[in-house]
């Protein structure tokens, strides 16, 4: 888990409740990953964090998928941060599925995204 979330590292012994808020959430996905899991679900992984931590783990989710085989479910407000790293895309309004599809579907469709996610 260090030499996937290197910045843990630098702090070993440093209390979790001290470190920033993107660090806490590469903690809470190193956490998360140690039992080997064949599903990962992240709920809101992009929540508090400011844009430029926003990019960081939303990479580090993008080098799991990649690299580590664990299928993703994650629920997402951001999502247009998210999309590039999809194989498949839902969205529910009131309890019923609006949408169904791949994120090319979505992409390039602004009035799309703002319908189904606004």
């Amino acid at each position: 888990m260090l030499e996937m979330f290197p910045v843990l590292g630098e702090r070993p012994k440093q209390v979790a409740g001290k470190l920033s808020g993107g660090e806490q959430q590469m903690l809470a996905l190193a956490r998360a990953l140690i039992p080997k899991p064949k599903l990962l679900m992240l709920d809101e992984p992009s929540l508090g964090l400011s844009p430029s931590l926003v990019t960081e783990v939303i990479e580090k989710i993008r080098q799991i998928s990649r690299d580590t085989g664990v299928s993703l479910l994650i629920v997402e407000q951001k999502v247009r941060e998210v999309l590039p790293i999809c194989d498949r895309v839902y969205s529910f309004k009131l309890g019923k599925v609006a949408f169904d599809g791949v994120p090319s579907d979505l992409q390039d469709d602004a009035a799309k995204l703002k319908e189904l996610f606004l």
